[in-house]
């Protein structure tokens, strides 16, 4: 069922040692500061206080998870941080999740946040690469994930349609990229993508289920 009727806020962790026993399975959501995650997670939990939103980015600094429908784990994780923190700040990020990715054996996927109202290098380097970053070390790592579009409702002015941002990203990605991953475009605001990235969970939670690993 993909439907979302129950949600809460289980623990803020600062090390994967002390997330709750691995038990069921967990979906990660990661992003750049200021992506938009804590307003998408309010939105697919229909629980505007669920995750705390801010107009500070990269609040969210401890692994947050949130049992969903008492079966399975939402999980927030730190942001990675603006371009003007630069090389240590993206660093320090890895370090903090690296173990997360490889260790938690209950971690289905990881959504990938993207914003759509930017084109990818829309602040100079170091700000949207950073996403395509994220994408390749993923890869690298075997963790499964998807590309979440966000505030697609969002137009920025004097920016290029929030269309354009999303083909352009996908082209960045094609340069090295045979075929890319699933995509799913959204708006916190309208619930545009929401019933589909809905769906899309509960396929790979089924899945994940009939394989015996949970």
């Amino acid at each position: 069922n993909s439907n979302v009727k129950k949600s809460a806020f289980i623990k803020s962790s600062t090390r994967v040692a002390d997330c709750p026993p691995d038990r069921i399975p967990e979906f990660a959501f990661i992003g750049r500061s200021n992506v938009g995650k804590s307003s998408l997670i309010n939105s697919l939990t229909n629980n505007d206080r669920l995750a705390k939103v801010s107009k500070e980015p990269g609040m969210t600094k401890l692994i947050n998870h949130y049992l969903i429908n008492d079966s399975w784990y939402l999980v927030d994780l730190p942001g990675y941080g603006f371009a003007k923190a630069g090389k240590s700040n993206r660093e320090e990020w890895l370090r903090f999740t690296k173990d997360y990715f490889i260790t938690r054996d209950n971690l289905v996927s990881v959504m990938l946040l993207v914003d759509s109202s930017l084109p990818p290098q829309a602040s100079g380097p170091g700000w949207r690469t950073v996403d395509r970053d994220c994408a390749d070390w993923l890869a690298e790592c075997e963790v499964p994930f998807c590309i979440v579009f966000t505030k697609i409702d969002n137009r920025k002015k004097d920016m290029p349609t929030n269309a354009a941002n999303v083909k352009a990203f996908k082209q960045m990605m094609a340069e090295e990229w045979e075929a890319l991953p699933r995509c799913f475009e959204t708006s916190s605001k309208t619930g545009t993508g929401k019933s589909e990235l809905l769906g899309y969970l509960a396929s790979l939670r089924e899945l994940h289920v009939r394989s015996g690993r949970m």
